[in-house]
C-alpha cells in the first residue's frame, strides 16, 4: 500500500482528499502546514507528497526546497497543488524543487493519472 503525505492547511479538501485517496487504496497522511509535512516526511518516508503551496507558517515552497535537500527525503516525488494557474507559479513551484505540478480545484482523475506517472516512474528509477 503507497503512503500519501497530504500537506494542505484547508480542512475541506484535506478531508475531500484524504476520503477520495483512501477509497483508492492509499494510506493518507495528513499534515496542515509545511512544518509539520517536512517532520511527517522525515518520519514516515511516504511515495508521494502532495503539497499546498500557499501554507501558514513555513509555505510549500520552503518546505519543498527542504525536503528536496534532504538525503532521506529528497527522492519522494512531490505534486504541487495550487490554486494559482500562472505560468510562473507552475515554474515556481518546479524550480521549488516539485516533480509534478496540479491546480485547483483538483481534477481528481487527472490527479490520480499523475500520482500513477510518479510512482511508476519511481519503480523504474527506483
Amino acid at each position: 500500500m503507497t503512503t500519501i503525505l497530504l500537506v494542505e492547511d484547508n480542512e475541506m479538501n484535506r478531508d475531500m482528499l484524504s476520503r477520495r485517496l483512501g477509497a483508492r487504496g492509499f494510506r493518507v497522511l495528513l499534515a496542515p502546514d509545511g512544518e509539520t509535512g517536512v517532520s511527517m516526511a522525515r518520519a514516515e518516508h511516504p511515495g508521494v507528497i502532495l503539497m499546498d503551496m500557499r501554507l501558514p507558517q513555513m509555505d510549500g515552497w520552503k518546505a519543498t526546497q527542504i525536503l528536496k535537500s534532504g538525503a532521506s527525503t529528497g527522492a519522494i516525488p512531490i505534486i504541487a497543488l495550487t490554486a494559482h494557474a500562472m505560468r510562473e507559479d507552475r515554474e515556481r513551484a518546479l524550480q521549488a524543487g516539485c516533480d509534478r505540478y496540479e491546480t485547483k480545484p483538483v481534477d481528481f482523475h487527472c490527479l490520480l493519472r499523475t500520482i500513477e506517472e510518479v510512482l511508476s516512474r519511481e519503480v523504474a528509477h527506483g
